[in-house]
């Protein structure tokens, strides 16, 4: 029995050479894993068959599959877009409303929809410099690519439909920059100002349906609700709906516009070498581009004395004095709600001696967030200009693209909006962990 037994284990390997398939599904000729016949029962036990002759099977071949959507659209450089309407609605004077929302929204399907159809654009290209891409690898079909940017590009306009006429021609627009880019611009020298003109457009699109919502409300703000008597007058972080006076026109963001897309385009022109590399000159451009950019966001900034108030209203008045509707130059008697009621721009010894208001904060965050800007787009361009090797100059492009985020925050900062700007730079540390896992670029 024991002789029986030790020949029959002897001869398990041999056996098990000369298999077919084994337990993990897969069968081996020549020392070579074999495709997996197309049963759906075999498994692939963490080997994926081609996916142009197999179904991925349940488990296992689900998680491939979003993890090709997710290289597809580059999710990773989702957080980039969010801060273009944030952006854009500082710059019109107001805070974010239902407009911006609907904006974001947009702004998300359309670059997504950008990001597909690149894809789909690029199939041969990639076959041959990125054959690991979810489409010249098989795991995502041409005709899928295709159809999901369709897809996106309906729902970003039908969103920014909701936003009002004006939203929905910006939008319009901004579809026909990226469609025009992806599928004949990107080869030619109009490539990278077709791309800043799309991120420009996208500024603008959260700056036209910021003021479009608001526009519904009357030519003024909102009138305040009363207040208790020995209340505190609300002076909260992001204060730019309760300005005195109408809302800017959407013209007021194109400055901010020009200065994302004067990025966008660097960033664009490095790109163009990330596949085989080899330029020096474009990344010490881009870096004394990137350089003069956050020069001018600083020196653009309408620095205000400590206790000046940002804007003409009641505020403005002398303690102890308030508007009256009726006569606007005539001040009333002092009120005990005017009373200790703390002025814009100074301390509150009664609450938070060592906090200050508004706008005493926007001028550090908005130096705090050009240094981030420069520190992050900065080194990668140097590194890049110093080796212009493939990996460093596609983490040059990685470093632009996360670079967006901050930029947007000075620049809503510098448009007096600090909470957005907070709001912004919250995504920083976001981006930077999904982009260890899918690549911006």
């Amino acid at each position: 029995m024991r002789r029986l037994l030790l020949s029959a284990l002897g001869a398990l390997p041999a056996a098990l050479r000369a298999a077919p398939a084994g337990l993990n599904g897969r069968a081996v000729r020549g020392g070579r894993p074999a495709a997996a016949p197309d049963d759906g029962l075999s498994g692939t036990g963490g080997t994926a068959p081609a996916p142009d002759r197999h179904r991925p099977s349940p488990g296992r071949g689900r998680g491939d599959t979003v993890r090709a959507w997710t290289e597809l659209f580059r999710v990773s450089a989702l957080f980039s877009v969010p801060g273009d309407a944030l952006a854009g609605a500082a710059a019109v004077g107001r805070s974010p409303g239902r407009g911006t929302a609907l904006a974001i929204g947009a702004s998300l399907c359309l670059y997504e929809a950008g990001m597909a159809l690149n894809d789909w654009a690029d199939r041969e290209e990639d076959a041959v410099d990125r054959p690991h891409r979810p489409i010249p690898s098989g795991r995502i079909s041409p005709s899928a690519a295709l159809g999901a940017a369709g897809a996106l590009t309906a729902a970003g306009l039908a969103l920014a439909a909701r936003a009002g006429r004006p939203a929905l021609a910006v939008a319009t627009g901004l579809a026909a920059t990226v469609w025009a880019y992806d599928l004949h611009l990107k080869h030619t020298k109009a490539g990278p100002a077709a791309m800043a003109a799309a991120r420009s457009l996208d500024l603008l699109l959260g700056a036209t349906a910021t003021a479009t919502s608001y526009a519904g409300t009357g030519p003024g703000p909102r009138a305040p609700r009363p207040m208790r008597l020995g209340a505190v007058p609300p002076t909260g972080p992001d204060n730019v709906a309760r300005a005195a006076g109408p809302a800017r026109s959407p013209l007021a963001a194109l400055p901010a516009a020009l200065v994302l897309g004067a990025h966008t385009y660097g960033v664009t022109a490095v790109s163009r070498h990330e596949a085989q590399g080899g330029s020096t000159a474009v990344p010490l451009a881009v870096l004394a581009t990137t350089t003069a950019l956050a020069a001018a966001v600083l020196a653009t900034h309408q620095r205000q004395r400590p206790g000046e108030p940002a804007t003409p209203g009641p505020a403005a008045t002398a303690p102890g004095s308030s508007y009256r509707p009726d006569h606007p130059h005539r001040p009333t008697a002092p009120s005990m709600l005017d009373l200790g009621a703390p002025q814009p721009g100074t301390y509150r010894p009664g609450h938070h001696p060592h906090r200050p208001t508004a706008p005493a904060l926007t001028p550090l965050l908005l130096t705090a967030f050009t240094g981030a800007y420069l520190r992050t787009a900065g080194p990668p361009l140097l590194h890049a200009a110093l080796n212009p090797s493939p990996p460093l100059t596609q983490r040059a492009v990685g470093g632009g693209i996360r670079a967006m985020i901050p930029l947007q925050a000075a620049l809503a900062a510098r448009a007096g909006a600090p909470g957005s700007a907070l709001a912004v730079m919250a995504l920083v540390p976001l981006a930077r962990s999904l982009a260890r896992k899918v690549s911006p670029t």
